[in-house]
């Protein structure tokens, strides 16, 4: 009697069982991704006191951790219990949501060569707001940390960029004892360094003084090949992986409609 049912419908195990396991290692990095979110947050004391997320003036490079775990724990959770299970309503919800999430990247994509001198713009200012915070949250001061000694940059378009920040700036009233200066991480091998009042040529021996926007500029265009690989890459695998679940869903189907 099954062979009558299931004769030229059968429900690829080989395609099932990759999707599962595919997904569930997404699912479970989803969890650690959140899970690290949520403990830096209390670290912070962000979870006693949820106000003090909208504190921050600059960004919480906390929220990258926590948007993109919940993404991956919700298509990990849907792509990896929708196969496992032949629920074809969460195959069909992991499928639509990773076609969206395709979309968003590929539309982002036209839209910033389209607009990039917009998106220059916009990065620009986006880099001098989480200047002005840079001593609000550990996390935002070390990725800004970060991203000036890789880079060997110096605010957004140069070292004078840090004076828009409370610390450094080179206002008169100003009383702090980093006055004139910037961070470490502007500072090159020289140990004499955080001045901002010598004249330019000066600062060049201790100072990078090449803006963060310009340099990420370069880097792009010196690492193009390497940029326009991961994205075909991971275009390619989204496309695969809705593929794959469409596959599924059109078995499961097939097997049903023969029942």
């Amino acid at each position: 009697m099954s062979g009558n049912h299931y004769k030229g419908h059968e429900v690829s195990c080989c395609i099932k069982y990759f999707i599962f396991g595919f997904n569930i290692l997404f699912w479970l990095l989803g969890m650690a991704l959140v899970g690290i979110g949520l403990w830096a947050w209390s670290e912070k004391g962000v979870l006693s006191n949820i106000s003090s997320i909208t504190d921050l003036g600059g960004l919480d490079p906390v929220w990258l951790f926590m948007v993109v775990g919940a993404v991956m724990f919700i298509l990990g959770f849907a792509g990896c219990i929708g196969a496992l299970r032949e629920n074809t309503f969460l195959l069909k919800f992991f499928s639509v949501f990773l076609g969206i999430i395709f979309f968003l990247e590929l539309t982002t994509g036209v839209l910033a060569f389209v607009f990039k001198d917009w998106i220059k713009d916009q990065l620009n200012l986006f880099i001098n707001n989480n200047i002005r915070a840079y001593r609000d949250d550990i996390d935002l001061q070390n990725l800004i940390d970060f991203t000036q000694e890789y880079w060997e940059c110096c605010g957004a378009f140069g070292a004078d960029d840090w004076n828009l920040n409370i610390y450094f700036n080179c206002t008169d009233g100003n009383p702090s004892r980093e006055k004139c200066g910037v961070p470490f991480s502007c500072c090159t091998k020289d140990p004499a360094c955080g001045q901002l009042t010598p004249p330019a040529h000066k600062q060049k021996d201790h100072i990078n003084v090449k803006g963060c926007v310009p340099q990420f500029e370069k880097w792009l265009q010196d690492n193009l090949t390497l940029v326009a690989g991961i994205f075909i890459g991971v275009a390619l695998l989204q496309i695969f992986g809705i593929c794959l679940a469409q596959n599924l869903v059109s078995d499961i189907e097939a097997v049903r409609a023969s029942w």
